[in-house]
């Protein structure tokens, strides 16, 4: 034995490649999710029939379409909180079983207060899906290129479900009543529940021992009351009733965080946003569906209200920009192969950024054809975005924390698309109502006038009702006001996007490593170690 001897290091176990069982796996996992992007979609197209049926009052009608995403958002941080904590299939399982049962309840609901309250509990059941089903994923795909390919799948499962939606919705509502739609879900939670346990694994945290009740209340009351602020700011409700929610549900937001600091075993983890890679990728994500949910939110009006097209019209319009992405989403687990994934996000980035600065330039040009061009180019741009954004959120967090980083991830994406939608749906209200103001005739009376004001949708009903010339002067000022609102929320959008993709350039990972890898040597500042994920453990 010489005095040098060298001991070499053990080297680090290779990734473990997944096997048919999880491939097969992965097509039942992306069942849910095909089916939770269709049920969004669905219901828009029943609620003509619904309300005939039934006679919600407005304020029914409304809580018919928003409880559902109330629920979503404010139990999924507590729901991958017990995935991680009883088992993600189990979860799993539980959810399919009690969405499968809502859908019933929705389906013959012979009051508006029982679809109501089934549409709630579809929210609770929908809130287990999404995170058990995607921490699943992070489980069964150890491999980061085979992980890419699976969260590939799951997100293009999510795209053509929402494609589908309205066309399997319209022909349920052509044959049959509108409880129809949501009887869709069921045979899918059936071939869920026979298949889910004999080819998807189990995975828990053991480390998590219990939930702490006072953290599952107040983490419930505060995201609540903040989506409550944010969706009533989009629709413009009572300055005072969107002020005390939001001011109530920071006030909460802030005890629970100082809760989960003392806490030995907290509901959310904060050391998880001490990994530079988790919190980048969040941001981005958070930020990147926050910067167009407003602009998508008015073009829908721009294409109906502005440019006179049915819903059947616009649907098919854009068309091109619906299956544009499912297209892309193929090529982005080969794309990532070749390019660094900041690289790749940044690029999606700035051609969202691009689409949108289209959409300011709608009243210069051929409306529709903007529309149409900038759309589809959006769809392309953010898809690798949502895949590779999700990807490495879920990969930056250790497998055991899977379900609470699944349920974050979620959580986020959900209150960036009701922040988008009432920050930029405000503004361009605002405008709105000033460019009405100024570019309608004084000769229109003022009864005619304020009620034309408020929304576009308002304006068209007066003008339907109104004299020929009084009408054709209120439509197009009120279409003239709703682009200039539009535009300049577009181009604010436009300018977010460009720099949030200049953000994940820099402060994203270049490489999309498992929680603990360790770091190559040469990394750099959107490098770092992605071993500090193993804070948490």
């Amino acid at each position: 034995m010489t005095g040098h001897e060298t001991i070499n290091p053990t080297p680090r176990a290779l990734p473990r490649r997944a096997t048919k069982r999880e491939w097969i796996g992965l097509g039942v996992l992306a069942l849910p999710t095909l089916l939770l992007a269709m049920d969004m979609t669905v219901l828009h197209l029943a609620v003509p029939s619904l309300s005939a049926a039934l006679e919600p009052s407005s304020s029914q009608l409304l809580w018919i379409v928003d409880i559902y995403g109330f629920m979503i958002a404010g139990f999924l941080i507590i729901m991958g909180n017990i995935g991680d904590w009883i088992g993600r299939r189990k979860l799993l399982m539980i959810g399919a079983a009690a969405f499968g049962f809502a859908s019933v309840l929705a389906a013959f609901a012979p009051t508006t207060e029982m679809l109501i309250a089934a549409r709630a509990l579809l929210g609770v059941a929908g809130a287990t899906l999404m995170p058990s089903t995607l921490s699943l994923i992070r489980n069964m795909f150890d491999d980061p290129a085979q992980r890419t390919t699976a969260v590939t799948v799951w997100m293009t499962s999510f795209m053509i479900g929402a494609i589908i939606g309205p066309l399997v919705g319209g022909v349920m509502l052509v044959w049959f009543w509108w409880g129809s739609v949501f009887l869709l879900a069921v045979p899918v939670m059936l071939l869920l529940l026979i298949a889910g346990p004999v080819l998807l694994p189990e995975f828990r945290n053991d480390e998590k021992s219990r939930l702490d009740p006072p953290s599952v209340v107040m983490a419930l009351a505060a995201i609540l009351l903040l989506v409550f602020a944010l969706k009533e700011a989009a629709k413009y409700g009572s300055i005072w009733q969107i002020g005390a929610a939001a001011l109530t549900g920071l006030a909460i937001g802030t005890l629970f965080v100082r809760r989960q600091i003392r806490l030995e075993d907290p509901l959310l983890d904060l050391k998880l946003f001490r990994n530079t890679g988790f919190t980048a990728s969040l941001a981005s994500l958070s930020l990147a569906v926050f910067a167009i949910s407003g602009a998508m939110f008015l073009i829908y009006q721009y294409l109906q209200g502005v440019l006179g097209l049915s819903p059947l019209e616009a649907g098919l319009w854009l068309l091109p920009s619906s299956l544009a992405g499912p297209l892309v989403a193929f090529a982005v687990p080969a794309l990532s192969q070749r390019i660094a994934p900041n690289r790749l996000i940044a690029a999606g980035l700035a051609t969202g950024a691009v689409s949108l600065f289209l959409f300011a330039m709608l009243g210069q040009f051929n409306g529709l054809a903007m529309v149409v061009g900038g759309m589809t180019l959006l769809s392309i741009g953010m898809t690798p975005v949502g895949i590779l954004g999700t990807d490495l959120i879920i990969s930056s967090a250790p497998a055991k924390q899977a379900g609470a980083a699944s349920a974050i991830s979620e959580t986020g994406t959900e209150l960036g698309m009701a922040l988008g939608i009432a920050l930029f749906g405000s503004l361009a209200t605002a405008i709105y109502k000033t460019g009405f103001a100024s570019g309608v005739g004084a000769d229109i009376p003022a009864a005619l006038t304020d009620r034309a004001s408020e929304t576009l949708g308002a304006a068209i009903a007066v003008a339907a009702q109104a004299e020929a010339g009084a009408g054709t002067a209120i439509l197009q000022a009120a279409r003239d006001a709703f682009t200039s609102g539009l535009q300049i929320s577009a181009l604010g959008a436009a300018i977010v996007s460009a720099g949030v993709a200049l953000m994940a350039l820099r402060y994203l990972p270049k490489t999309i490593r498992t929680a603990g890898e360790q770091a190559p040597d040469s990394a750099g500042p959107a490098e770092a170690s992605a071993d500090a994920i193993d804070l948490a453990s």
